[in-house]
């Protein structure tokens, strides 16, 4: 499934994969939040509430298209976060995994924090 990421400077779009918090996310689009940014990583709320899945990680790539499920939020890391070791993208704690960004993720660096930003199907 892709998805479309977009705000005020620029859009992405993503690959999910087929998991239960993918399909939950896609079955609340369109979404449209005000974003926030931590280090090199930008999240936002998405009003989906949903379990933290076996395979979630805390240590992503950049790129990777998160689900932060202790704040409802996608976590969207382009590169080294505040608690990061080295450049490795460490986010807040153990995210689930949904899908990666098609194009170069470092343009989530153009989000500024409040940035109105909006997910929908591609």
């Amino acid at each position: 499934m892709k998805i479309r990421f977009s705000w005020p400077a620029g859009h992405l779009t993503a690959t999910l994969d087929e998991t239960p918090t993918s399909k939950a996310l896609a079955d609340a689009l369109p979404i449209s939040a005000s974003a926030n940014t931590w280090g090199e990583e930008v999240y936002f709320d998405t009003g989906v509430s949903v379990a933290l899945e076996d395979d979630a990680r805390q240590v992503v790539d950049p790129g990777t298209v998160a689900f932060w499920t202790e704040g409802n939020a996608l976590a969207l890391p382009y590169g080294p976060t505040p608690i990061s070791r080295g450049g490795e993208s460490r986010l807040a704690s153990p995210c689930n995994v949904l899908g990666s960004f098609d194009g170069d993720p470092r343009l989530l660096a153009t989000v500024r924090d409040g940035d109105p930003i909006r997910v929908e199907l591609a």
